[in-house]
């Protein structure tokens, strides 16, 4: 296995592409790793740190016209993108989408999707077997079962993907406090979702704005 460390293995926005794979309603219905709610609300984040960020994302589902168009929360942050319907199981074996993914010119594949041990897991491991760097958001995925989603993870794991979550993401498209360019928006999203950290800061700000009485002591 070929170890991802260094400094270059971090992901960058300017080389990062995202492809969001199948958050459609029938999928949400047998979800049981994760809280259904959570899994929207992370992959919503995900979508707006992505357009934040500058980075491409495809948006992708399959057979919509019976599994439900993608969750509008996500078809929202990108309200004139076309999603690619699909009727293979593995985007990857799609040219639509590849074609897509290939035109961006970026080779850090960020992919996450529901569910995990299908729809996620086979695009990930063939991308792999292709030379891509692939990066699977964990919490913005789901499987049928908690056993499903961690066999599906240890299974891209060893195939040589990368886990993260979505707030590791955009911590490391920002990397560094000193670009304020994206500041905004990373606080907005924090904000929206993912509360303890978002509301903590806007208290943090109220503190530092509030006068400090003469006799504190």
């Amino acid at each position: 296995m070929t170890f991802r460390n260094g400094l270059a293995s971090l992901l960058r926005p300017e080389d990062s592409v995202l492809v969001l794979i199948d958050h459609q309603p029938f999928q949400l219905a047998n979800l049981h790793s994760h809280d259904p709610q959570a899994v929207v609300n992370n992959t919503t984040a995900l979508a707006k740190a992505a357009k934040a960020y500058g980075v491409p994302t495809i948006l992708t589902s399959v057979i919509a016209e019976r599994g439900g168009l993608l969750f509008p929360q996500i078809t929202d942050v990108f309200p004139d993108q076309e999603v690619i319907d699909r009727t293979l199981i593995n985007t990857w074996q799609d040219p639509k989408v590849v074609d897509v993914v290939k035109a961006t010119g970026r080779k850090q594949l960020v992919i996450a999707g529901l569910y995990t041990e299908i729809c996620v897991a086979m695009p990930v491991i063939q991308a792999l077997g292709e030379g891509w760097d692939v990066t699977v958001i964990t919490d913005a995925c789901g499987a049928v079962s908690t056993e499903a989603h961690q066999v599906a993870i240890q299974r891209m794991i060893a195939a040589g993907a990368n886990m993260m979550t979505w707030l590791a993401l955009v911590s490391e498209w920002q990397r560094d406090h000193a670009r304020t360019e994206h500041t905004a928006e990373f606080i907005d999203i924090l904000k929206h979702h993912m509360a303890g950290s978002g509301i903590a800061f806007l208290w943090e700000q109220q503190l530092l704005n509030t006068p400090v009485p003469g006799n504190a002591g």
